[in-house]
């Protein structure tokens, strides 16, 4: 490792941190393709500056360093766009994903019935009506199976299937949409209820860091 005349540390063919003006190299590319891979920094960097026995408090260093810079977050979210334009995922696209899921029908993939049926005692010739429940569930190329998150046998070989949650669905359209309130639980010294002896001095503590900022709120 050795200093250019930007005073800048080099290695691998590129700048890691300094003064001088940032580019990009092989080096660099390689390192925000594996962190865009789901590589951790650390791995990241050995991968990309061939370094597979270094350090691992080494290569986080650098990996840290590499991502702070401009030019690194940068090719990140070109990689982001890239592929978001690829798979022509938007906002729109995601949003109506979890709509689909969480405004569903278990009639979309199935009917169910119940019709009396007569049943005779073959003692008495009695008649007795009794119900009888029937499930069928569709072809899967009459219905859209994207929503259907598991497919299997039971133990008595019958057809069994998941949907993805609605619930957990309806929450994140909720929590886009600005439609659900978070409350945090407030407690006192340990763990303990709030006393107003501590209320008074949280406010006060408050209203004196506003003051001496500066602020009117």
């Amino acid at each position: 490792m050795f200093r250019d005349n930007n005073n800048c540390k080099i290695e691998g063919g590129g700048k890691l941190y300094g003064q001088g003006k940032q580019y990009m190299n092989l080096e660099r590319e390689k390192f925000c393709q594996n962190l865009f891979k789901g590589m951790t920094g650390a791995e990241a960097y050995k991968d990309a500056y061939n370094k597979p026995d270094a350090n691992e408090r080494y290569a986080a260093f650098y990996a840290s360093k590499l991502k702070s810079q401009e030019i690194i977050q940068k090719r990140l979210m070109e990689l982001r766009d890239e592929l978001a334009k690829k798979n022509l995922v938007t906002v729109e696209k995601v949003l109506e994903e979890y709509s689909h899921i969480a405004f569903d029908d278990i009639k979309n993939y199935l009917s169910f019935s119940t019709e009396m049926v007569d049943v005779v005692d073959d003692d008495t010739g009695e008649v007795t009506q009794y119900p009888r429940h029937s499930v069928i569930i569709k072809d899967s190329k009459d219905i859209d199976t994207r929503n259907v998150s598991e497919i299997f046998l039971d133990a008595k070989g019958q057809l069994k299937f998941k949907l993805y949650p609605k619930d957990s669905a309806l929450d994140k359209l909720g929590q886009y949409l600005g439609m659900w309130v978070n409350r945090s639980e407030i407690t006192g010294k340990d763990g303990g209820p709030v006393e107003l002896k501590d209320a008074r001095e949280m406010f006060i503590n408050r209203l004196v860091k506003r003051v001496n900022e500066g602020t009117d709120k």
